[in-house]
């Protein structure tokens, strides 16, 4: 564990990705099996643990600490781990025997019951950097900026392995993952698995200022609709539907599996669509995670998945393709499917026709274009480049902030997570709440405009005098009858901060339920 300890460590406090790629790999090198193969696990959210709860933890430490002194030091430090871990009373020697494997060991084969008996006992042996490994680990909430592909490229690091490669073997192989290692120092390759996941290519932000230089040309566009990506895999008589990060959804989405006659792999975008109109996200949310879908649900909320790309077909990898080649290939493929079409190519001579397309969409769902070009491979992760998305503008309203809550992690100290409301009739009725969108200088402009604005205080929330207006920039809204205003926006962000407007100059709930 101490190992696992300092890693997390190293890589929370080194911000450059080519260090984290050095500290990773040194690790996986020099760390023997299981325990890598159980860190590899944790640092890709690949580790299933999920009995291991916050409302266990903070339960656990009220029986060890007085609960004032917890709520406090909690409310101060901003992490529940750390918080743990550094305040757990010591009651014995450090017990450096506790490897990665026990532990994981520990904690999957304990049930319900004896779980925090498990963990107490855990925390009892470590040190509190040891501690904080452990409940990093336990929790799954790492916050070291690893992601799957930097991970993936750690383990290719001197190697003759590409990262595409190792990403395409460990989605059929279970932690700890050791053919994997095998395999990397040089032995067999492992089994593959039957109808795999291949990992998604992914697009980058784009400004008009970033297309100018470029030949429109050079590229196809097609509308942004607001689903979910997916990849549809029916090969060797299996057919499964993943998310874009290779979790198996298919359960969910039983009408999709049923038209999947083909043979390869295609990438697209699962929607709700009622005949030829596509439903808006919040219908499509209500059959994601589920493990089985009734009728009634099946009737009521269709599900259609609309391709973009084709990867495999027949036995052909065709990922190395031009996307011109490519998009030849999906368009002369059979998918003998209603629920099954294609994502419509855009008419565009110049970045003005397609920005005039972009802002006047024909459909409210769609959430602007993409941009690919022509003679693109199709290229695992995120590369500059070849894919674009050039989302439309976000709605705006100004709003008053309501309430504040102080933050976690680096922001723990500051408040900045804020309800903010409308105006409906003489009252101020909250629609969302905002937590990002703000710079560091205005954060603590924000935090000191709380302090001296706190009314009342419920808890760690506090309520403030309703003089503040800030304009809310958000992506999408839904009806919500969960929600007092009635309404849902989605990805709410504070945009601009309006010292100069007063209040009651806000918009009123009336302008948000027009927008729908």
């Amino acid at each position: 564990m101490k190992a696992f300890a300092r890693l997390l460590e190293r890589l929370a406090f080194t911000p450059g990705r080519n260090a984290k790629l050095t500290i990773l790999s040194h690790y996986f090198r020099d760390t023997p099996d299981p325990d890598r193969g159980y860190a590899l696990a944790v640092l890709t959210g690949t580790l299933d643990l999920r009995q291991v709860s916050p409302s266990l933890l903070k339960r656990l430490a009220s029986e060890r600490v007085d609960e004032q002194l917890f709520r406090l030091s909690y409310d101060f430090v901003g992490d529940l781990a750390e918080t743990i871990a550094l305040i757990w009373p010591d009651e014995a020697e450090a017990d450096a025997g506790v490897s990665v494997a026990q532990a994981v060991t520990l904690l999957r084969g304990t049930g319900k019951i004896a779980l925090p008996g498990v963990i107490a006992d855990l925390l009892d042996r470590l040190t509190p950097p040891e501690r904080l490994a452990l409940l990093k680990l336990a929790t799954g909430n790492l916050r070291v900026g690893v992601s799957a592909r930097l991970a993936r490229m750690a383990l290719a690091m001197d190697t003759p392995r590409s990262a595409d490669e190792i990403g395409e073997i460990w989605h059929g192989l279970e932690p700890p993952f050791l053919p994997l290692f095998a395999w990397i120092a040089g032995g067999p390759r492992p089994d593959a698995a039957e109808a795999p996941f291949r990992p998604v290519m992914l697009s980058t932000p784009v400004t008009p200022e970033d297309l100018a230089p470029l030949s429109p040309g050079d590229y196809l566009a097609e509308w942004k609709w607001d689903g979910i990506r997916v990849q549809a895999v029916a090969e060797g008589g299996l057919r499964k539907l993943y998310s874009r990060t290779g979790e198996e959804i298919g359960a969910a989405f039983p009408d999709i599996i049923e038209d999947m006659t083909w043979q390869g792999a295609v990438d697209g975008e699962l929607l709700i669509r009622r005949d030829d109109a596509v439903a808006p996200f919040a219908d499509l949310q209500k059959r994601l995670g589920r493990k089985q879908v009734g009728r009634a649900m099946l009737q009521s909320h269709p599900a259609a998945l609309r391709l973009y790309d084709i990867l495999t077909w027949e036995g052909e990898d065709l990922r190395a393709l031009p996307l011109q080649e490519r998009r030849e290939r999906l368009e002369a493929a059979r998918f003998d499917s209603p629920r099954i079409d294609l994502s419509p190519l855009l008419p565009f001579a110049s970045w003005d026709d397609l920005a005039a397309l972009r802002a006047a969409p024909h459909a409210p769902v769609i959430e602007g274009v993409m941009i690919k070009r022509r003679d693109a491979p199709y290229i695992a992760g995120r590369p500059r480049g070849p894919w674009f998305k050039w989302k439309r503008d976000p709605m705006v309203v100004d709003a008053v902030l309501l309430y504040a809550q102080s933050g976690h992690g680096k922001r723990s100290g500051f408040y900045s997570d804020f309800t903010f409301g409308l105006w409906d009739g003489e009252d101020l009725v909250p629609v969302g709440k905002a937590y990002f969108g703000f710079t560091d200088e205005e954060l603590r402009e924000l935090d000191r405009f709380v302090r001296r604005n706190t009314v009342q205080r419920f808890g760690p929330v506090r309520q403030l005098a309703p003089s503040l207006v800030v304009e809310v920039a958000f992506e999408g809204l839904n009806a919500s009858p969960r929600h007092r205003s009635g309404l849902a926006m989605r990805f709410p962000r504070i945009s601009r901060i309006r010292w100069d407007k007063p209040a009651g100059e806000a918009d009123h709930l009336a302008t948000l339920k027009a927008m729908l």
